[in-house]
């Protein structure tokens, strides 16, 4: 239970200490734009990039990340229909789509999985799933739906190569290269990248409180009521119930079987509204998914740890 309530606190105070600065104004009205492009841009490739050189990649190969692979998958794709039968753009439907299941696994999974589930390498099939796969493919339909919304239709050469113009998708090429070839990179090429990647989660929190001062109250509208309240039955409902489902199938009890449901059921990360701001698509559902479904997640989260431990 302690690691469910650290792992709340810490972010909670990072946010509010965001909402601060934007009430105050010292960063400027810019500044979510100016963080969340940081962060895109610049540090969340370089924690991309040393997370994946560090993993053993093959350790994490386990029912854990079939897990994991399939729920996410899953619950990303259930908000598809809801979105194209609302008739919301495609950017909308992106955003909505990986806020349904894409976790929070950085700031709030590892010390929740620590503490709670007692081994922070619990989290690491959710975070390679979500680096190597979801990120890149992500940003990158985000990159070519954004295009298309400006007016251009880039050219099929364009892309085909549109990953490789995406700096999370080159960094986690380039991680995963690391790792599997057993590169011991020297420590003054590593040091940088490091400090520099110290920097995307602070950054996106940051950005994200600021994002709430002055914000409407979520889900304001009807249509965005409906798109809000889809997110997070997904997200805290469906999601951690998909992974109990698969977990139960592949066998898995006890301690195993805990780690994954409770890994499905963290909130939606931060990181969907810092892509989200990026692409200036679906703003709104990303901020006001990420603040739900995390308030929502806290007592959800209690009661699998209450009922499966």
């Amino acid at each position: 239970m302690n690691g469910v309530l650290e792992g709340f606190f810490v972010i909670g105070i990072v946010i509010a200490v965001g909402y601060v600065v934007g009430r105050a104004g010292v960063l400027g009205p810019s500044a979510t734009q100016t963080l969340s492009r940081t962060a895109f841009f610049v540090a969340t490739p370089a924690l991309l990039f040393v997370t994946l050189a560090h993993a053993d990649v093959a350790a994490v190969f386990s029912s854990a990340l079939i897990v994991t692979g399939v729920t996410s998958s899953l619950a990303c794709l259930l908000f598809v229909p809801i979105g194209l039968l609302r008739k919301r753009p495609a950017g909308e439907i992106a955003i909505g789509s990986m806020a349904s299941g894409y976790v929070n696994a950085g700031n709030l999974g590892l010390p929740i999985a620590a503490y709670a589930l007692g081994d922070a390498a619990e989290v690491a099939p959710v975070l390679l799933f979500q680096l190597a796969v979801l990120t890149p493919v992500f940003t990158t339909i985000l990159d070519i739906l954004t295009e298309r919304a400006n007016g251009t239709r880039p050219a099929l050469l364009r892309t085909l190569t549109a990953p490789l113009r995406n700096p999370i998708a080159v960094a986690t090429v380039a991680g995963l290269i690391v790792s599997g070839f057993g590169i011991d990179l020297p420590a003054p090429v590593l040091a940088p990248v490091e400090l520099i990647a110290n920097m995307a989660v602070p950054g996106m929190l940051l950005a994200f409180g600021i994002s709430l001062h002055g914000s409407s109250r979520p889900g304001g509208s009807k249509e965005g009521a409906i798109l809000l309240t889809s997110v997070v039955l997904i997200k805290n409902v469906l999601h951690p119930l998909l992974g109990l489902l698969c977990g139960l199938i592949l066998g898995l009890d006890g301690p195993a079987l805990l780690a994954v449901v409770v890994c499905a059921a963290l909130p939606t990360a931060q990181n969907v509204f810092g892509y989200a701001v990026r692409f200036d698509q679906g703003v709104t559902l990303a901020r006001d998914s990420a603040l739900i479904s995390t308030i929502l997640s806290m007592p959800v989260m209690i009661l699998l740890v209450a009922l499966l431990s």
